[in-house]
């Protein structure tokens, strides 16, 4: 895939199958990943890999979240297999570093680049894969479950797989509205 196709069709793709990537694949995806724009080389962000059985602890982790907020016995049983939609999913968390000369949105946003750029390698590989966040993404429980700092938070779940079809391309967006001049 070229890199401007690629750019430029990015689509979450939210059916993925078996199998996941494999080593080489994931090696190449955790490079992307640090080429993510870090000021002063603080790589704030740590990511945590559940593929194969560890996505049931995942997804128990979510369920009791669930059970925690109340929902109901179909919400939590729901909750314990989403993890199971792909072959790995990846908790992305903001690592935060105290730094006088980087601020924690920047660091936030460092972190989220290098969650992009695991999908875009993923894509760019003949993987499919979809950045997830919802509630649990910002529930006091699953964050201390993944060893999160309190300064600290999960900026998504990468759900990474084959596609079960051929990944949707959404249409494009009236972007130039967006741009003003100086």
């Amino acid at each position: 895939m070229q890199a401007l196709e690629l750019l430029t069709t990015r689509s979450s793709m939210p059916r993925l199958i078996e199998p996941g990537p494999t080593a080489e694949q994931f090696a190449v995806m955790q490079k992307a990943a640090g080429r993510a724009p870090d000021h002063m080389a603080l790589m704030p962000y740590r990511f945590v890999v559940f593929q194969g059985e560890q996505r049931q602890r995942l997804g128990g982790i979510f369920q009791a979240a669930a059970q925690a907020k109340g929902l109901s016995e179909e919400a939590c049983i729901q909750a314990s297999q989403m993890p199971l939609r792909a072959p790995m999913v990846i908790a992305c968390l903001l690592d935060y570093q105290a730094h006088e000369k980087v601020p924690r949105d920047e660091q936030f946003a460092s972190a989220a680049c290098a969650t992009l750029l695991l999908q875009q390698a993923a894509f760019a590989q003949g993987l499919g894969a979809i950045w997830r966040t919802g509630w649990f993404a910002e529930d006091a429980s699953v964050q201390a479950a993944l060893d999160a700092k309190s300064e600290d938070t999960i900026v998504g779940f990468l759900y990474v797989g084959t596609p079960a079809v051929p990944t949707p391309i959404k249409p494009e967006k009236a972007i130039a509205d967006k741009f003003s001049d100086g």
